[in-house]
């Protein structure tokens, strides 16, 4: 992937860069400076280019809004990376403002509440989300405080910005790509005609690899390119750089109405839609700055891109091309732990007859072992493997100066997946590392018996995702512990690890565009982290699908995708209920089974030895 990974800047480094900042925005006027984590696409990965937070503070998780004032500097981020940004904002000034999950917008409360009439805050428009600018329009125009939205201060004092990616775009063919795109078009036109909307208008980059049957390179992980989409009812314009489709590519395009423009572009096509023109926008998946480009002429009706509910919901045709990359996936694993179970017992010998191994050797051995793999392509996130203390911090990722040696007792969390034309993968798993405690075994036990919890539910077809979320706590809040994050996100097919519209979150409003419907792929993944002591999450992707029709109607339930054995030494046994153990006999018969073909030697003797009925 071409997305440069910047190295965390020294604390002298983020005091100059703030300062230069400040002045700017005196120069400008400028009380307040909003830089939110996103691009004009509004993405979870972004190019080097729209790394402004990270550049301007140090702190390098995902998701994060940094305000600076003339006194004062912050970053918003949620619990996933609190013990994070606590460790990469140290010493800089910055401080970190804690808020209760991603969706929060208490830094809008904050700005309210502590400017003044008459003061002005700015933002880019470019990279602010339609939705969240009206909020924060809203909270500021109610204390006349003044909102700028075309100013991009980082252009002034970033000097050496990163440039946007060239990488080349490339076509998902059959039989991975196993509906044309020519049909997929023509859903979205009938989908539009639903709307009563003669033009269409898409900004983020997963929908628009799925629509085209493209991807690319140009974000870390995820096989997309960056490209705005305006379809109408017999053509589409794709705006992306020049020089990125190959010709050939470009000429299947045109053959099914599809033309491309310059990336730039895309704003002034948007202006130059004719008065009386009815045009669709996803207010959630589209920037202010793009909005605003609509001239008042043109009706807007505002509903969800239909294309982010067709591809949550997976063909049969797709469910089987990721039960194949499933399969691949597994067997990867089984070779990376049959060499990694062997090196950990090494690392409890004597000083001098062990092998140090470290956390970033895990991260190079499990995309190695991957890599081996037919179709994998890439990682499709970063891999986090964190000992003990370092597997509490919920987004960790291991450094090579900073990370932990892995000896002595305890436990080691592994979250990892892949990018396979098939499919993508995402799991988590933990193992123990000499002797665990009795403590970390009841917490381990108590996050495995959440995800049978919720991996074993049925629910009436259109049950709204976050009300699942507690099904999987429940049995962790029995205990009287809790966890700072959802317990299942939308995954992609060969896309972004992280999809909508459906999310097992509390933090998320259970609102009608989150309904569960057969073929979503989501995972499964509840946790307990004990910061400075260890954390443990357990993860499996499923699949909806009708289970069950009654005079009650439809019922869903999980098929489990994720093929590779879930530990079971550091399990507290006693804790566990008979229709338990039954359920992780059952899960480990099919792993068995499925991986088998596709593993020899150590790999083959680690996976029968992993997958013993307890």
């Amino acid at each position: 992937m071409s997305t440069p990974v910047f190295e965390q800047a020294p604390v002298s480094t983020i005091a100059q860069r703030l300062a230069a900042l400040r002045g700017a925005m005196a120069r400008a006027g400028i009380d307040a400076y909003v830089v939110p984590s996103s691009d004009p696409h509004l993405s979870e990965y972004l190019p080097g280019h729209w790394k402004g937070r990270e550049w301007l503070s140090g702190f390098t998780g995902s998701v994060g809004t940094f305000i600076a004032t003339a006194d004062f500097a912050g970053v918003w981020t949620d619990g996933r990376y609190w013990t994070q940004a606590e460790t990469e904002l140290a010493g800089t000034g910055i401080a970190l403002m804690k808020i209760p999950g991603a969706a929060s917008q208490l830094h809008v409360d904050w700005l309210a509440a502590n400017l003044g009439a008459g003061q002005t805050v700015a933002v880019d428009a470019r990279v602010l989300g339609l939705a969240g600018a009206r909020l924060l329009s809203d909270a500021l125009t109610a204390k006349n405080i003044r909102l700028r939205l075309d100013v991009d201060l980082l252009d002034e004092v970033w000097s050496e910005r990163p440039s946007l990616p060239a990488d080349a775009v490339f076509e998902h063919l059959p039989p991975y790509a196993t509906m044309a795109r020519a049909d997929k078009l023509a859903a979205t036109r009938a989908a539009m005609e639903q709307h009563g909307a003669g033009f269409h208008f898409i900004s983020t980059l997963d929908d628009i690899a799925y629509l085209f049957n493209l991807r690319g390179a140009d974000v870390s992980f995820n096989p997309v390119f960056l490209a705005h989409a305006l379809i109408g009812r017999a053509d589409a314009t794709l705006f992306v750089g020049e020089g990125k489709v190959p010709a050939d590519v470009r000429a299947r395009l045109e053959s099914d109405g599809v033309h491309l423009a310059p990336y730039a572009n895309a704003a002034t096509a948007l202006s130059a839609l004719p008065d009386g023109a009815t045009l669709l926008l996803d207010p959630r998946r589209v920037t202010a700055g793009m909005r605003a480009a609509v001239s008042q002429g043109v009706n807007v009706v505002e509903a969800i891109n239909p294309t982010t509910f067709a591809k949550s919901k997976k063909l049969e045709s797709e469910a089987v091309n990721v039960r194949a990359a499933m399969e691949q996936d597994g067997a990867a694993l089984c070779e990376f732990f049959s060499w990694l179970e062997p090196e950990l017992e090494n690392a409890g010998r004597a000083p001098d007859a062990r092998t140090p191994l470290d956390e970033v050797a895990i991260d190079t051995h499990i995309t190695a072992s991957r890599a081996r793999r037919p179709n994998f392509i890439s990682p499709s996130f970063s891999t986090i493997a964190g000992f003990n203390a370092n597997g509490a911090i919920m987004h960790y990722r291991a450094a090579q100066e900073t990370c932990a040696t892995i000896e002595g007792d305890g436990l080691l969390l592994i979250d990892s997946g892949g990018q396979y034309l098939g499919g993508t993968t995402d799991i988590t798993r933990v193992i123990p590392v000499g002797t665990p405690s009795e403590a970390q075994k009841r917490d381990y036990t108590l996050v495995l018996k959440g995800l049978i919890n919720l991996s074993s539910t049925r629910f009436p077809r259109g049950t709204r995702a976050p009300l699942l979320d507690a099904i999987a706590r429940a049995p962790i809040w029995a205990a009287g512990i809790d966890y700072g994050h959802g317990t299942g996100h939308g995954v992609g097919y060969f896309l972004n690890v992280h999809e909508g519209p459906q999310t097992i979150s509390p933090a998320v409003p259970p609102d009608p565009h989150t309904a569960m419907e057969p073929g979503m792929i989501t995972s499964i993944e509840p946790g307990i982290y004990r910061p400075g002591r260890w954390g443990i999450r357990i993860e499996n992707l499923v699949l909806n699908g009708i289970v069950d029709s009654t005079e009650f109607g439809e019922y869903l339930g999980f098929e489990t995708l994720t093929l590779c054995p879930i530990d079971t030494r550091p399990l507290d046994r006693a804790l566990l209920r008979d229709d338990e153990i039954a359920w992780l006999n059952a899960y480990h018969a099919t792993v068995r089974a499925r991986l088998a073909p596709h593993v020899s030697g150590a790999a083959h003797d680690w996976l029968i030895k992993r997958t013993e009925a307890i």
